[in-house]
């Protein structure tokens, strides 16, 4: 069945870059469907948000209903080195003023949910569950997609702009064979859920803590969420983790956390509530971000390795970047590759200086305490990338310091082709 109706946009997926593209589209008084394939609430992991979704959030017109969501507060981030001890908490207000200083660390169910919904409130049509099966296209434009709906239905619906939020399924880049793994950060997370963990008090109480294993080979996550759970799960190379192992997750999660003194302290008379999970953590990025008719937004276009909690954040700010050029390029009537993905050369290097803070973290030779000693000057500069103030503050100065002390042999910063610069 094909509809006759030719929508302003179709938005392929309904996480935070879908619900939020579409959103701000249909603010501006575009025509937005979406489509999901799940049905909400369901369950994901990335629930530690950076400082910096404030001004997202704060555009969208949801801040109030977060603060009533009932989510942890979160004001700092602590890392545990191998030996144990912890360093200083990175407080976000040593850089931010009060009203973005602060985040949540969230229930990924609940969290999405409420995303979706305000974007329903703001005029976008949702069709949930429906399932994109295949993209439609003149020649090469893309000008709609095929999707099947719960009913089971195959229809073509056709619209001006197709945006890709399908997550890692990433529907454009896999079939078009744009998605480039970054080999140096191909990692695997094993997690959990733990009830009654303990937790520290006052401003750290909802701080997320990064722990080392004793030999460096992983870390854990320890992320507090609503209601005493906490969200705990061990990240490492995927030949480390999966080297001489059993293949049986918990063995391998209770292995690592066997090395990891300063995370089983707190775990001490804490109740393990759900099986432990697997996922691939593979960093990797699109080699375009627009096409004739398309962009991707989110883990769509690339993922970063979650030690800083940027998902969310790159999620939210693609999608801001998305909608801005989707909304000039839909006035201008001018649907091409270059103008729909305008914003690519920014938001890739917001995404770079991210990277390059990720590489340091997995430099052995390399420590940010020496660092700081040696460049006191950076603190606020390291603190900014903590916040994920990679777009609002000018982060050279850090990075060039970064490259004296960490470049790890032939590195590649992340680039697009040619016709997305």
């Amino acid at each position: 069945m094909s509809d006759t109706r030719t929508r302003d946009v179709i938005v392929v997926g309904g996480g935070p870059a879908g619900a939020t593209t579409a959103a701000l589209l249909a603010r501006e008084g575009h025509d937005v469907l979406l489509l999901e394939r799940e049905t909400f609430p369901r369950f994901r992991i990335g629930e530690s948000l950076m400082p910096a979704t404030y001004h997202t959030f704060k555009r969208l017109g949801v801040l109030d209903k977060l603060e009533a969501g009932g989510f942890v507060r979160k004001e700092a981030v602590r890392f545990y080195p191998p030996s144990g001890r912890a360093g200083a908490p990175f407080f976000f207000d040593e850089v931010e003023p009060p009203a973005s200083a602060a985040t949540w660390q969230v229930d990924r169910g609940r969290f999405d949910s409420l995303l979706l919904e305000h974007a329903v409130e703001q005029g976008v049509q949702v069709m949930q569950p429906c399932s994109v099966v295949d993209l439609l296209q003149d020649g090469d434009q893309v000008c709609g997609v095929v999707a099947t709906d719960q009913e089971g239905e195959r229809r073509e619906i056709q619209a001006r702009v197709v945006v890709d939020a399908s997550g890692q399924n990433a529907l454009i880049s896999r079939r078009l064979r744009l998605r480039k793994v970054d080999d140096r950060l191909q990692h695997m997370a094993y997690f959990t859920r733990y009830k009654g963990a303990h937790l520290d008090e006052g401003r750290n109480a909802g701080a997320t803590l990064i722990l080392h294993t004793r030999e460096g080979d992983s870390w854990f996550w320890f992320i507090p969420l609503p209601g005493g759970v906490t969200s705990v799960g061990v990240v490492g190379h995927i030949d480390y983790l999966l080297k001489g192992r059993a293949g049986d997750p918990q063995r391998v999660f209770d292995e690592e956390k066997a090395l990891c003194p300063a995370l089983g302290e707190r775990l001490t008379i804490a109740l393990q509530t759900e099986p432990v999970q697997v996922l691939k953590d593979f960093s990797y990025i699109s080699q375009r971000l627009a096409g004739d008719g398309w962009v991707m937004v989110g883990d769509a276009f690339g993922f970063l390795d979650p030690i800083y909690s940027s998902g969310v954040f790159l999620a939210l700010k693609s999608a801001e970047f998305a909608a801005d050029s989707i909304h000039a390029s839909l006035a201008e009537g001018d649907l091409s590759a270059a103008a729909l993905g305008r914003h690519g050369a920014e938001y890739v290097a917001g995404m770079e200086a991210l990277r390059r803070l990720i590489y340091a973290y997995y430099d052995r030779e390399f420590s940010f305490g020496r660092f700081l000693k040696a460049h006191p000057d950076c603190r606020d500069d390291l603190v900014n990338l903590l916040v994920g103030n990679v777009y609002r503050r000018d982060c050279k100065r850090f990075l060039a310091a970064l490259d004296t002390n960490s470049r790890p042999e032939g590195y590649e910063p992340l680039r697009l082709s040619e016709s997305d610069r």
